[in-house]
């Protein structure tokens, strides 16, 4: 009778065990689902640096003491160099603040022994535009200022022209630190005494440009 006892004891411990085993297996705690990591949203904010080429159509009127008067087309290529510095807004606006410096060949002879037009260049403008992701629309304006000279029979004389400048454009980032551009720019010179002779400068201008954002 004791055998039969200690045998059924037997059986139903082990019967427990294996019910308690099965359990446990059951209640193994799951690893944690792999979290995937989310990239940074892209951001225009910051400082940047660049160059540009492009072509400028600029138109001179002069006119000298005695009345006469003369005009003309000083179309050429231009190279030149931007640096700036963009704040993003929460809502995708962007405000920012813009230099560049500039060489043009503008220049041309229209009569004999006579010769004008504008080589270097410069502006500093404010900047607004709206971000969609990597691409930014943006309109710009402020100051600039050029070189123009004349030259002519016995003289040889240039000035600063300072004026205003105007114009919108569109960068387009192909990584998180490069950007291309392109832009349309008018910009007035306004009238000057250059040498004796009145000139009035204004110019049409539009720039392709790349730059690297920090």
């Amino acid at each position: 009778m004791k055998k039969i006892l200690f045998f059924a004891a037997a059986v139903a411990f082990t019967g427990s065990s294996a019910a308690y085993a099965a359990d446990a297996v059951e209640q193994i705690p799951q690893a944690p689902a792999a979290v995937e990591a989310v990239a940074p949203a892209f951001t225009w904010g910051g400082a940047y640096i660049g160059a540009h080429g492009g072509y400028a159509w600029e138109n001179g009127d002069f006119r000298d003491a005695f009345g006469g008067t003369a005009s003309g087309n000083f179309d050429g290529g231009r190279i030149g160099g931007f640096v700036g510095y963009n704040w993003q807004m929460s809502s995708g606006f962007v405000v920012g603040l813009e230099g560049d410096v500039n060489y043009d060949w503008n220049d041309k002879s229209f009569a004999p022994g006579f010769r004008a037009g504008t080589d270097f260049s410069g502006s500093v403008r404010g900047r607004v535009g709206y971000a969609m992701d990597r691409a930014l629309i943006f309109a710009a304006g402020g100051w600039t200022a050029t070189n123009g000279f004349v030259k002519g029979p016995g003289f040889d004389t240039d000035k600063t022209l300072n004026g205003w400048t105007i114009g919108a454009g569109v960068d387009y980032a192909f990584t998180d630190n490069v950007f291309a551009r392109v832009e349309y720019r008018y910009n007035d010179f306004e009238d000057k005494n250059i040498g004796g002779i009145k000139a009035d400068f204004d110019q049409h201008v539009v720039n392709v440009g790349i730059g690297v954002k920090f």
